[in-house]
């Protein structure tokens, strides 16, 4: 069913389907058939970040920066939802067109540019939600932040978002805001994340939880700047790492209709980038919780993020390729024998 809806999307233009899947699931999950679109729910409990993720594969930021949709994705089987990228204020992101489809490549470029509605109408959406599932809040700065006053940006979500999310994921990573990545490496890093987990430990005495707080981080990199950046993680005593956001490279795809496009690559090509990078961390980070995303389209792939060092898979492009089964089909395939069952990270 899913691929016959996939074909007649694929005829329009890139956002606008996107618009219109996720409108048509709304409507699926009023009617109560939602839970019908996927292969059921994976009863699979694991315990990272002292959270109980009810399974290991979650839903990647980015497909719903507004939690607008949140009720219907939760419906589909996801063990936890990430949603955003927010900013403290509302912004347009870059001009249309801005998302585009490589299907030769089984692929998508975007440079949205954190197109939201603003922390506050998030943090809305989000304390109305059904959704029970474990609910992640990522955040980043506005375009029109100098980036030297970047974490002002980051607290002020953090602040607004604190009560209302699982945990809280710093993006750092987006190639489609200028200069974010600069953020990712040495003293700029240090400072970002030293503000922001001091701020975090007030939040949590104050209302008495403890929200854990990840990063996202960028496939483009070196395996010393990798081991930086494990650097910091840990000096910093971040609570989880994602690896990783979308790629500026385009070897993989080079000759591609569309290829040429600027923006984030994300899809099957940043599929062993982004395990490159788990595998580095793990080797550097053994203990800290790893979220793999990159490309993941089947349950073999989500079981080789799993054997690279991920304790958790996110999906997004695969998603958009593969339909909602490949939800169910991807936690199965990572589902604990019973020896493992609720072990802690």
């Amino acid at each position: 069913m899913y691929s016959l809806a996939r074909s007649l999307l694929f005829r329009l233009d890139a956002e606008k389907a996107h618009g219109m899947a996720l409108s048509a699931l709304d409507l699926a999950h009023r009617l109560g058939l939602a839970t019908h679109l996927g292969s059921g729910s994976v009863d699979d409990p694991v315990t990272l970040m002292g959270l109980r993720f009810p399974n290991r594969i979650g839903l990647a930021a980015g497909l719903d920066k507004n939690a607008d949709h949140l009720d219907a994705l939760g419906a589909l089987g996801f063990g936890f939802v990430e949603v955003g990228t927010v900013t403290p204020k509302p912004q347009d992101g870059n001009p249309r067109p801005r998302l585009f489809r490589l299907p030769e490549g089984e692929a998508i470029i975007n440079r949205m540019g954190f197109n939201n509605a603003g922390v506050d109408h998030l943090v809305e959406r989000v304390r109305r939600t059904r959704y029970d599932g474990i609910i992640g809040i990522n955040i980043g700065k506005n375009l029109t932040t100098p980036v030297e006053r970047a974490v002002d940006d980051y607290l002020h979500c953090l602040r607004k978002v604190h009560a209302h999310a699982h945990y809280v994921t710093v993006n750092i990573s987006s190639p489609n805001t200028p200069g974010l990545r600069d953020l990712q490496f040495g003293e700029h890093l240090d400072q970002l994340l030293g503000t922001l987990r001091k701020e975090s430990r007030t939040l949590d005495r104050d209302a008495g939880r403890r929200v854990p707080l990840a990063v996202k981080i960028a496939p483009d990199m070196s395996d010393e700047e990798v081991a930086l950046v494990a650097h910091s993680l840990a000096s910093n005593e971040i609570d989880a790492v994602i690896a990783t956001n979308t790629t500026v490279l385009r070897e993989a795809v080079a000759g591609l209709p569309g290829a040429e496009e600027q923006g984030g690559l994300s899809g099957r090509p940043v599929f062993e980038p982004s395990n490159v990078v788990i595998r580095a961390l793990r080797r550097r980070l053994p203990e800290l919780p790893i979220i793999g995303v990159g490309g993941v389209d089947s349950a073999a792939a989500a079981r080789a993020k799993q054997e690279a060092g991920a304790d958790l898979v996110q999906l997004y492009s695969g998603f958009v390729y593969r339909g909602p089964g490949l939800v169910g089909e991807c936690a199965r395939a990572l589902q604990a024998r019973p020896s493992e069952k609720g072990g802690e990270a």
